[in-house]
């Protein structure tokens, strides 16, 4: 067995593991051809991964120009704790406003407890101007090298 294969989650790993409470990378191709590379918190839209933002924002004009992305998630302070999830695929810019609020609740509950009376309304000020990407997975590359047992 290649090493490649010791490391790889099998889907239920990369499906614990990406529902976690972590930071995922996101990769647009930028108008020069290089990659826009930032950090954003995510949810779920039917169970897909997904992620807000501003309607204007660069990663939203790249993705209308250019729906590719590749998002990384990943943890481990030590070589031996390593693990991670690569996500390549496209996003698909949704702008209705019920799907905005929708993975706004999402990511905050999330990121900071459960959705209530007080916070539904912060939300959707915060959700305003913003518009939803869902991820549309086509590949999945994982690794955890805390399966290696600590032999390199």
């Amino acid at each position: 067995m290649s090493r490649r294969e010791l490391i790889k989650m099998s889907p239920e790993e990369v499906a614990a593991f990406l529902a976690g409470r972590r930071t995922m990378n996101v990769a647009t191709i930028g108008p020069t051809g290089h990659p826009h590379l930032v950090a954003m918190w995510y949810g779920f839209l039917d169970s897909k991964l997904a992620f807000w933002t501003y309607a204007r924002s660069q990663k939203v004009v790249n993705l209308r120009r250019d729906p590719r992305l590749t998002c990384l998630v990943e943890e481990g302070g030590r070589y031996e704790e390593l693990r991670g999830v690569e996500l390549v695929g496209t996003g698909s810019v949704i702008e209705d406003p019920a799907t905005v609020m929708e993975l706004g609740e999402s990511i905050y509950e999330r990121y900071f407890g459960p959705v209530d009376a007080t916070s539904r309304p912060v939300i959707a000020q915060m959700g305003a101007k913003r518009a939803a990407v869902r991820i549309e997975v086509e590949k999945v590359v994982s690794w955890d090298h805390r399966k290696l047992g600590g032999v390199y």
